[in-house]
Order: C-alpha cells, then structure tokens, then sequence
C-alpha cells in the first residue's frame, strides 16, 4: 500500500521541528550558566589535584637549613688545538 505526504502533515512535521528547535535554543541559554560553571569547577579540581600531587613529587622532605643542589655543572669543552689558527683581523676604513 502505498502512502502520500500531505501538505497538513508537512505543515504539522515543518512546525514540530521548529519547536524543537526553539525549545532547544531557550533550555540551553536557561541551563548554559550553571552547566559551565560545573565543568570550570570540576576542571579546576582535577588541575588542582594533579598541581599538588607534582609539588608532593618535587619537594622531598628537608631539615631547615640543609642545603641541597638539584643541578650538577655542566662538563666543560676542552678546546681542540688541532682545529686550525687564530687570524687576526683588522677594520679597514
């Protein structure tokens, strides 16, 4: 059996879909505040845990007035004599 589109369930089809769609734009300016302000809030607590969990990491326990150096000096290059000779140069004016 085959079925035809009427223009009354068109019209009525075209009209749902608007209200859909404008009840959509109206919940999500109602509900868009308090829906952002838990994600900043769950985003900050999930930044703060992993910043404290890294300065429990970093920071090992020290008594007061011990001195500690986390960085070692660098080795220094030892210069190659065999790289060639040292011209000197003059500014010509």
């Amino acid at each position: 059996m085959l079925q035809y589109a009427s223009f009354v369930g068109f019209i009525r089809t075209i009209l749902i879909i608007m209200m859909i769609w404008y009840g959509i734009k109206i919940l999500s300016r109602l509900f868009a505040p308090y829906f952002m302000r838990f994600v900043v809030k769950k985003a900050e607590q999930k930044f703060g845990q992993q910043f404290n969990q890294q300065q429990n990491r970093q920071q090992p326990q020290q008594e007061e007035g011990e001195t500690t150096i986390d960085k070692t000096p660098k080795q220094t290059k030892t210069s190659n004599n065999n790289v060639g000779e040292y011209v000197d140069y003059e500014e010509i004016e």
